[in-house]
């Protein structure tokens, strides 16, 4: 199957409808983000992504960190013109290679970490580079000029900004057009429309992709109890997958498989068939060739008005499903 074609922003770029998010592939210095990972699968993974024409990867030094990059760079090999990458900076990543938890977009620092990311992925260029989140001591002109550079000399094809508000996109779209905004966006996870960013993006005419489009794997329906995510894994700490509101989630994720079911699709599917409905750009997270095949085959899924209407029913808008990050993650949000 051919995976439908998009445009990304109103600058030029052109992704497939749905894109591969790596950051699972690789353990973390501090424990494993999502369980432990097996580089051959992870490797195995990618690949197959592109033989179904799911060539566009998103990755981050922070991931690993640097070990992301490096192993997309293995995975890639000679193909790189196959491939459309995006990565991302901000997390300030110190000589040692060692991240210090604190956000850096000053003019110097995006040139370091760009030359950096470009060594680890082994390429020239990067296709898509993002801030990673909002450094809040730099103002935004600052690392959007600094970043705008990197275009000029041909190092950047296209720059985005991941988690900001709107009247950060408007300050940061005025020094140079932003392509992509990213934010977690999910049946579970609508914070970016009930603060009307989704609406600043579609007026200024900036592309937005979703990560987490299965709320960190809820709507996949294979988490039915903390039990079933590894000792390491970082949704054992936050809010979401806590007591009280963990049960409450597993009961509107029945709701979703239930419709899964009679659709003869998996929760999955749906969850990510009613994102693209939306004309927004999901990058579900996946480390195995089985999903990656799974969540592609969402593609080519169209749901009526009335079934995106019944998904919106089962977890309305403003529904509290528990925060997504901890309490120090979340005050990194713009």
């Amino acid at each position: 199957m051919e995976i439908k074609q998009i445009a990304l922003g109103s600058q030029g770029l052109v992704v497939p409808m749905i894109g591969l998010g790596c950051m699972g592939m690789t353990g973390f210095e501090e424990g494993h983000m999502y369980g432990p990972a097996d580089e051959q699968e992870a490797i195995a993974t990618i690949h197959r992504s592109l033989e179904l024409g799911g060539n566009f990867l998103d990755t981050a030094d922070l991931y690993g960190p640097l070990k992301n990059e490096q192993l997309i760079a293995k995975a890639i090999g000679s193909n790189r013109g196959q491939y459309i990458l995006a990565t991302k900076f901000g997390w300030e990543i110190n000589d040692e290679n060692k991240v210090i938890w604190a956000i850096n977009g000053k003019k110097d620092y995006v040139k370091k970490a760009l030359e950096r990311s470009l060594k680890n992925l082994n390429t020239d260029y990067i296709d898509l580079y993002y801030l990673h989140r909002l450094d809040k001591n730099t103002p935004i002109e600052e690392t959007v000029e600094a970043m705008s550079v990197l275009v000029k000399e041909g190092k950047v094809g296209y720059i985005g900004l991941s988690e900001v508000s709107s009247e950060t996109v408007k300050r940061a779209h005025a020094v140079h057009p932003i392509t992509a905004v990213q934010s977690e966006y999910s049946l579970f996870e609508r914070t970016v429309e009930e603060r009307g960013v989704l609406g600043t993006l579609n007026e200024l005419g900036i592309g937005f992709v979703a990560y987490s489009p299965l709320g960190r794997g809820f709507l996949s329906g294979q988490i039915k109890s903390l039990n079933d995510l590894p000792e390491k894994d970082f949704r054992r700490a936050i809010p979401r997958f806590q007591g009280a509101q963990f049960d409450k989630n597993i009961e509107l994720v029945k709701a979703i498989e239930a419709m899964a079911e009679e659709k003869n699709v998996t929760s999955s599917q749906l969850a990510l068939a009613w994102i693209m409905s939306k004309g927004i750009l999901p990058i579900p997270g996946t480390k195995r060739r089985k999903f990656v095949e799974q969540n592609i085959a969402a593609t080519a899924l169209n749901l009526s008005d009335a079934e995106l209407a019944h998904l919106e029913s089962i977890i309305p808008l403003g529904t509290d499903t528990g925060a997504p990050y901890d309490e120090f993650s979340m005050s990194l949000i713009d």
